[in-house]
């Protein structure tokens, strides 16, 4: 196995499928039989919380910074060897947050968790730029687009200044028929191209479905994609699955009886509940609390370019 077990998967523009890309690759590692934690990372523009339908007292990242509660209190179960860690949308939660407090939350992670993935957020701050010091290596994701490989550039740089070191880039939706080099766009950044996600219509459909795409469609170009990436930055073989064996996967997680369903407006009917963790272990009994189907969250957070 990598010696590598906390990734940040970060940047420079938005809308370029980093989030979809965490999801993703945890859900691969998840069904593979590894304990992955993602972690909301991004404190003011929260990719995940904004998604997911929470109870007004429901128990965020940004009540742990704030150092009301521990982070296994903020802890929330997707499925089996898989939970998420939400960050709030409460502005005035927000102001009370304190960054520094990530990096004690991220150790008990690691701790627990086989893998621990940070979604950062995109854009320059203090709170986007901690994680990239935090993590064990960071990953860069970028679609092709001049744009968006110009921010990725500063994402490397801030990496470099954060004292973070870089696993890679990432390109998404690339194409096929395409005279863009991917190889080239790594080398011009400095950094590994680790692989490259086509861009694929059933994506969209998983978001709508309420399920991460490894599960949604495993036989999908994109979806080979990202186990096999998962596995090159795991160090593990993860096996391909069919769409037979995926069905009534784990990765759907049934509610507890304390769940209380909820349909968050973006992800549709078809969204399923996650379930509030109430121990740090994976396999333990939850507490009561109610919110949406976090992995159609994380999903949605990017589905669109931006």
């Amino acid at each position: 196995m990598s010696h590598e077990t906390v990734y940040a998967i970060a940047s420079g523009k938005g809308g370029v499928g980093k989030t979809t890309t965490t999801v993703n690759l945890g859900t691969a590692l998840a069904l593979a039989g590894e304990r992955v934690a993602i972690v909301d990372t991004d404190l003011g523009m929260a990719n995940l919380a904004g998604f997911v339908s929470l109870t007004p007292d429901a128990t965020t990242l940004h009540d742990v910074l704030a150092g009301d509660v521990s982070i296994e209190d903020a802890t929330y179960r997707l499925a089996d060897n898989i939970v998420a860690v939400p960050s709030g949308t409460d502005l005035d939660e927000y102001a009370e947050t304190s960054p520094e407090g990530l990096r004690e939350a991220v150790s008990e992670l690691r701790s627990t968790y086989d893998f621990v993935f940070l979604d950062v957020g995109a854009g320059i701050s203090h709170e986007t730029v901690l994680p990239l010091g935090l993590a064990d290596a960071v990953v860069v994701v970028s679609t092709p687009e001049p744009a968006a490989v110009q921010d990725s550039q500063k994402t490397v740089e801030l990496t470099d200044r954060a004292g973070g070191d870089l696993a890679g880039l990432v390109v998404t939706r690339t194409h096929p028929d395409s005279d863009v080099s991917y190889e080239e766009i790594a080398d011009r950044l400095g950094v590994p191209l680790l692989g490259t996600v086509p861009e694929d219509p059933t994506s969209r459909e998983s978001v709508y479905a309420g399920t991460p795409l490894v599960v949604y469609d495993p036989d999908s170009p994109a979806s080979d994609s990202y186990r096999r990436l998962a596995a090159d930055l795991a160090g593990i073989e993860i096996p391909d699955q069919s769409a037979d064996d995926a069905d009534g996967s784990a990765v759907d997680a049934t509610p507890d009886d304390a769940a209380v369903d909820a349909t968050s407006e973006d992800a549709g009917d078809a969204a399923v509940d996650a379930t509030p963790h109430a121990d740090r272990s994976p396999d333990t009994s939850e507490t009561e609390a109610a919110h949406d189907d976090v992995s159609s969250a994380i999903t949605e957070a990017e589905s669109d370019p931006s």
